[in-house]
């Protein structure tokens, strides 16, 4: 065959692979009762109403300051200003892209053992770090399975508990017998350490994020 004709076969199979892996980007510009406004691929903002399908992505249910959407069969779970990119190769490597708030931190939604928790991304903590109220929503008993331990704070040592987590989910990935620490000081939003990161492939493109679950 020709070179010409083989480079030619070989730009429509790119061309076709990457329709196949078209993704599907939604950002959260503003939520009401019962409601979200919605940028999806970057066009124009639109109000969608829980229950309501547009382009492809369904609004599950609005609460409070996050909304829960469906993209290609998978649920996200977003807050105002956040955004997720979705794949078509998603259920081979689940990912979610973050965007960094205004003082440059990379906040997300997600949950623990099915309780709702807000997690700041932190590559100098060793685990998921949480405190005795979020474990006590997540119905993790770390007095009993726990093992004792202590971690430096920025307000010095802190008694802690070493647990699993039976599943913890981040904009729809999920990941299962993850470490964490419980501390025994009040904590004002869960940290997402390495004991996740280092699951993930780490992406950053100016303020945004991109996580992929590798294992």
């Amino acid at each position: 065959m020709p070179l010409h004709v083989r480079q030619a076969f070989a730009f429509l199979a790119a061309f076709i692979l990457a329709g196949g892996a078209q993704a599907t980007e939604v950002a959260v510009a503003g939520l009401f009762p019962g409601k979200a406004v919605l940028v999806i691929d970057g066009g124009r903002p639109m109000t969608v109403a829980v229950g309501r399908t547009i382009a492809g992505v369904k609004v599950i249910s609005v609460q409070g300051e996050q909304v829960v959407i469906e993209v290609d069969g998978a649920r996200e779970t977003l807050r105002l200003g956040q955004r997720v990119v979705k794949s078509a190769a998603s259920a081979q490597a689940p990912m979610v892209s973050l965007t960094a708030d205004g003082r440059g931190h990379f906040v997300a939604s997600g949950s623990i053992n099915g309780a709702p928790m807000r997690f700041l991304v932190d590559t100098g903590a060793s685990m998921v770090a949480i405190d005795r109220a979020d474990a006590q929503r997540a119905r993790i008993d770390y007095l009993k399975h726990g093992r004792p331990s202590v971690s430096m704070t920025a307000n010095g040592m802190v008694r802690t508990w070493v647990v699993k987590l039976a599943e913890l989910n981040l904009g729809g990935v999920t990941l299962h017998q993850v470490d964490a620490a419980v501390h025994d000081s009040e904590l004002p939003v869960a940290l997402l350490g390495m004991s996740v990161l280092n699951r993930m492939d780490m992406q950053r493109a100016g303020d945004t994020l991109t996580l992929r679950k590798r294992y």
